[in-house]
């Protein structure tokens, strides 16, 4: 994927929740306040998933380095 592809995903994503996975295994999942062209994350309401995803722990609001990621996930917004 471009980065311009996903530089159009995360600004669609702006205040949405999201899924993030790092490098190190971690998934993390917060609501996209803000990115940059570096694929910087601005998480608020963050929290660090289990690998079973059965339990979380909070983690507030936090900056997540781009060159950490693996892969950002939007989620599905339903419609109405």
């Amino acid at each position: 994927m471009s980065t311009d592809i996903s530089l159009r995903v995360l600004s669609e994503s702006l205040g949405g929740k999201v899924l993030v996975r790092l490098r190190n295994g971690r998934m993390l999942r917060g609501i996209l306040q803000g990115y940059d062209q570096h694929m910087n994350l601005i998480l608020e309401q963050a929290e660090e998933l289990d690998d079973e995803n059965t339990s979380s722990k909070q983690l507030g609001t936090i900056v997540v380095r781009g060159d950490n990621i693996i892969m950002v996930s939007p989620t599905i917004k339903e419609k109405k």
